[in-house]
């Protein structure tokens, strides 16, 4: 896999990942895009939430809406590393099984995703969930 990032002026860059899609950063503590730590965090949660879905479609789940907030710490002084990141999915559907929202969430954070499996190495990854059936 290869990735490119390009400078653009100031403190933002463009980033134009493998699949050929662009984003722009801002080292500027976001304001006129995300930042790379903010980058960071997102990756996290599509990560995860691919996971969640994909698992709950296979154990046959009637999964509606699957949203994840995520709660960060990072130091004070540089650099500004997470030192702990708490992932809450929040998943509705009609008669979706509590116990299975519990397995395919640690699955995800504990077996599959790549990312919350690299930042778990280094920091405090922790999860909680909600299910909201209609």
């Amino acid at each position: 896999m290869q990735a490119e990032v390009q400078w653009v002026d100031g403190l933002r860059f463009i980033g134009q990942s493998p699949s050929g899609h662009s984003i722009v950063m801002d080292g500027n503590a976001g304001s006129s895009a995300p930042s790379p730590m903010e980058m960071v965090l997102m990756a996290a949660g599509g990560c995860s939430s691919v996971d969640v879905v994909n698992g709950l479609k296979q154990a046959q789940q009637a999964v509606t809406g699957c949203r994840v907030s995520l709660i960060t710490e990072r130091r004070e002084t540089a650099p500004r590393l997470f030192t702990h990141i708490n992932l809450h999915f929040t998943i509705e559907g009609n008669k979706v099984s509590s116990e299975i929202v519990e397995q395919v969430v640690a699955d995800s954070l504990n077996k599959y995703c790549s990312v919350c499996l690299m930042l778990g190495e280094s920091i405090e990854l922790t999860h909680s969930w909600e299910v909201i059936n209609a």
